[in-house]
């Protein structure tokens, strides 16, 4: 399948090098120069992949990445930044980045995370075609076309991520799953020192989805190996 990505990057130079390079795998590319001309683009085209900087005139890559995580499809987002503290990679994340590369970058190191994504996109598309449309447990309802959570008669909002990494669970009732799976597994992500962002996604999925966060029905932590979706719940 062809891929198109779009690129964000305030840098003509740095833009046109790596729409150069993924061109050189197959893949179209379009370049946004701002944060703001980045979210039109996006509104418009169909792109599988977003190569977002950080620093931007206008709007920042944070909060396009906070704007593109409030749209559907979800499309994985890889940040580029030239901040390297823990602190940075970690609040990229958190606002929903799948993964970060810090400048300067070594060609072959982007290109290698691109190919990780891509290779994230097809497996989600083909969990996608083979998941349940339609998947239940107890008082919680997840229609996996639509996309959309119902716990009773209320429907719950939740943000791309946050489904994905609900979607996940219930599709194994009972398997536990260390928070390095998990990264690995939902976020497409294999770096060691991000399980906490495991931790607060699932705290906010149970402040969403429980009756009692503090004494949760559907996912259960398992001391010191990770969680795991109840398989019976009331």
């Amino acid at each position: 399948m062809a891929y198109t990505l779009l690129i964000v990057e305030d840098n003509a130079d740095i833009a046109r090098l790596i729409r150069l390079h993924v061109q050189d795998l197959g893949c179209d590319a379009d370049i946004a120069a701002d944060g703001f001309e980045a979210l039109e683009m996006f509104q418009r085209g169909q792109y599988q992949l977003v190569i977002l900087d950080l620093m931007l005139p206008g709007m920042d890559g944070l909060s396009v990445c906070k704007q593109l995580r409030t749209s559907e499809p979800y499309v994985p987002i890889l940040m580029l930044t030239s901040k390297s503290s823990e602190q940075e990679r970690v609040l990229g994340l958190e606002t929903g980045a799948d993964d970060y590369v810090t400048k300067p970058f070594s060609i072959p190191e982007l290109m290698a995370r691109i190919k990780s994504q891509l290779r994230r996109i097809s497996a989600l598309q083909a969990d996608s075609e083979d998941a349940a449309p339609i998947l239940r447990s107890g008082a919680l309802l997840i229609d996996t076309a639509r996309r959309s959570v119902r716990v009773g008669d209320q429907e719950v909002a939740l943000t791309a991520r946050e489904f994905d990494l609900l979607k996940h669970f219930a599709s194994h009732p009972g398997r536990v799953f260390s928070r390095m799976q998990l990264l690995e597994q939902v976020w497409g992500y294999h770096y060691e020192g991000y399980e906490h962002t495991v931790n607060s996604h699932i705290n906010r999925l149970r402040a969403k989805i429980e009756p009692d966060p503090a004494r949760p029905h559907y996912i259960l932590t398992v001391w010191g190996v990770g969680y795991r979706f109840c398989e019976n719940t009331p």
